[in-house]
C-alpha cells in the first residue's frame, strides 16, 4: 500500500517545534478520521493483552497468534466497538488510513513470529505497548501521520512528549478536567495547518503488574514501576493529521 508523506509532516515526527495558532476550523472528517484510528490502535493493543497468557506460555511452541489471527481479532473488535468491517471497508481516504494501521500492526507481529513461538521461554517481551510503539513507528512511515503513546513518566526515549504534548498531559492530570474527554488543537508546523489530538489513557487492573506498586520496584521487563493505582492518568495517545 502506496501513501503520498509530505515532508511536512515527517517533520514533525523527528520534532521539529510547532506555534498553537487558532489557525483554519477543523473539519469533522478529521476529527472522526482522529476518533476511529485511535479506536482502531486501541483495539490492536487489546487483542495482544488478552493474548498474554498464550504469548508467554513456555510450554508451547507455535501459539497459533499468527498475523492473520491477529488482524481477524482486530477486525472484530473494531467492527464491534464501532459498525466498520474493515473486511469490507467503503472507498475513501479514511479507509486507506485504517488499512495502513491493519497493516502496520500486522506486520509487528509477523516481526515478532520468531519470540511468539519460542518454546521454553515464559516472558517473550511482547507486550501491549511494545506492540503499539513499534506500529505507530510504522503507521507513521507508512502516512506519515504521527501516532504514538506518550506520558510524563515514559520508558522508551520516542515516548517522551513534546511540548504540545506535555501541555495536554498537565491538562489531564487536573482533578476538574472532564475524565476520559481528548484534548484537541490546529496547529501550524512550517505555515501549514496540522490538527493535533490526544486521548487520555488510565491505569487498567491489567497494567499494574509493571506500571502498580511499590513505586520504583524493578518489574519483569527491568524496569521501575510508576506506582500507578487503578484508574490513574497513566499517559495518552498522540495523533498529528494534516489538514487539508
Amino acid at each position: 500500500m502506496s501513501f503520498h508523506v509530505s515532508r511536512w509532516i515527517l517533520a514533525a515526527s523527528l520534532g521539529c517545534g510547532l506555534l498553537c495558532l487558532p489557525g483554519p476550523a477543523v473539519a469533522a472528517d478529521e476529527v472522526q478520521t482522529a476518533e476511529v484510528l485511535v479506536k482502531l490502535f486501541k483495539s490492536g493493543r487489546t487483542v495482544v493483552s488478552e493474548h498474554q497468557a498464550v504469548i508467554n506460555d513456555a510450554s508451547k511452541g507455535d501459539k497459533g497468534f499468527t498475523p492473520a489471527y491477529f488482524v481477524d481479532r482486530l477486525i472484530d473488535k473494531f467492527r464491534d466497538q464501532t459498525k466498520i468491517d474493515l473486511r469490507q471497508p467503503p472507498e475513501g481516504a479514511q479507509t486507506r488510513l485504517l488499512l495502513a494501521l491493519v497493516e502496520s500492526g500486522r506486520e509487528v507481529v509477523a516481526e515478532a513470529q520468531p519470540v511468539i513461538n519460542k518454546q521454553g521461554v515464559a516472558f517473550k517481551g511482547f507486550l501491549p505497548a511494545v506492540w503499539a510503539r513499534k506500529t505507530g513507528e510504522r503507521f507513521t512511515q507508512k502516512t506519515g501521520l504521527r501516532l504514538k503513546l506518550t506520558a510524563s513518566v515514559w520508558r522508551y526515549p520516542g515516548n517522551k512528549p513534546d511540548d504540545f504534548e506535555a501541555d495536554a498531559l498537565r491538562i489531564f492530570a487536573d482533578p476538574g478536567y472532564p475524565k476520559g474527554k481528548e484534548y484537541s488543537r490546529t496547529v501550524m508546523l512550517n505555515g501549514r495547518p496540522v490538527f493535533r489530538t490526544l486521548t487520555p489513557e488510565y491505569a487498567a487492573a491489567s497494567c499494574l503488574t509493571c506500571h502498580g506498586q511499590p513505586k520504583g520496584e524493578r518489574d519483569i521487563t527491568g524496569g521501575k514501576k510508576e506506582g500507578y493505582k487503578e484508574g490513574d492518568l497513566a499517559g495518552a495517545i498522540s495523533l498529528m493529521i494534516p489538514m487539508r
